[in-house]
């Protein structure tokens, strides 16, 4: 399996669906790393201890950590399972950024974002990674968030292990759509 495959069928059995390889996550998301490798293995989908910290270590997107004892794994963020990932409300800075694209724009200008089936609304510090992300599905259009308003209005944000900026919802009021040439290329 290469990496890029492994750690997408990581991202799913860590944050949607334990239950396709029989494992169980606590209530903050982990898993034993022992378990998940011996599971992953009689599903037909086997890697090593040293491929998994390899696949930790290297992503770009940083989407998993593991323990401080390294015998637990969990995804930073993303989840759609019931997991209570403990993190604590961060100050953010002031305009995060959101990835998505041009089809959605309508709705979201009505409504806002809302976390949907996920946990939270996904927000990056980086206008580049927010871009990056919308372009997976189609063309990309960035959002900035006026955070120091939001924060004044009582939201609050929180940071994953990876930088991932989060929040429950993010109100229209907030929201100001970039044009392409605000964008890096």
């Amino acid at each position: 399996m290469d990496n890029t495959r492994t750690s997408k069928h990581l991202s799913l059995v860590l944050r949607h669906a334990p239950e396709i390889i029989g494992i169980e996550l606590d209530s903050a998301g982990w898993a034993q790393v022992n378990d998940l490798l011996l599971a992953l293995n009689k599903s037909g989908e086997p890697i090593t201890r040293s491929e998994l910290e390899h696949i930790v270590a290297t992503s770009a997107k940083q989407r998993f950590a593991f323990s401080s004892d390294r015998k637990r794994i969990r995804a930073n963020q993303g989840h759609s399972v019931p997991v209570d990932l403990d993190l604590p409300a961060y100050a953010p800075p002031m305009h995060l950024f959101h990835g998505t694209t041009a089809r959605f724009w309508q709705s979201i200008e009505k409504t806002g974002l809302h976390k949907a089936k996920r946990h939270h609304v996904h927000l990056h510090a980086d206008m580049a990674v927010a871009r990056k992300v919308g372009a997976r599905r189609g063309k990309p259009i960035v959002l900035e968030i006026d955070t120091t308003a939001m924060s004044q209005a009582g939201h609050v944000f929180y940071r994953s292990e990876n930088g991932v900026w989060l929040t429950d919802k993010v109100p229209p009021e907030y929201l100001r759509r970039l044009d392409d040439s605000d964008l890096p290329a």
